[in-house]
């Protein structure tokens, strides 16, 4: 039963995580028309694409990232911690070429800080209870 929880709870992580990022991305879209540029024909495809892209880059590029800036983000105190986020940024536009492109630095690290609040508030609220109800259940014994 505990598998099936678990199972569960990681698809539920996933589709969360990725309609956030989706969402994040249409509003930045919408508000920065100049740095972010998502392509018109099928909008919500490529926002969705783009958004799966940076949930699998979190997953497995951005850890190894994270650690190899360690002195770096130390040094500012964390601030550098965003720029990890705009590095994935970038590497997405790179990846789906024309139908993403970000223009331009500090506004692409608003874009990586918003993902960055994002995963913090999700971490944080919804699945701490997600799995903190899993545990004061009982059914796990």
């Amino acid at each position: 039963m505990r598998e099936k929880n678990n199972f569960f709870i990681k698809i539920v992580d996933w589709v969360i995580r990725i309609l956030g990022y989706t969402v994040i991305l249409m509003l930045m879209t919408l508000v920065f028309k100049n740095t972010l540029y998502i392509d018109n024909s099928y909008y919500g495809f490529w926002c969705l694409l783009a958004s799966i892209l940076i949930y699998l880059l979190n997953k497995t590029i951005k850890p190894f990232l994270v650690w190899l800036t360690i002195p770096i983000t130390g040094i500012t105190l964390g601030l550098f911690y965003p720029f990890i986020n705009l590095i994935i940024l970038k590497i997405v536009s790179f990846i789906l070429g024309d139908h993403f492109s970000i223009y331009g630095v500090w506004f692409a690290v608003l874009v990586a800080i918003c993902i960055s609040v994002l995963n913090v508030i999700l971490d944080m609220t919804l699945f701490k209870r997600i799995t903190f109800k899993e545990g004061k259940d009982g059914s796990d014994n």
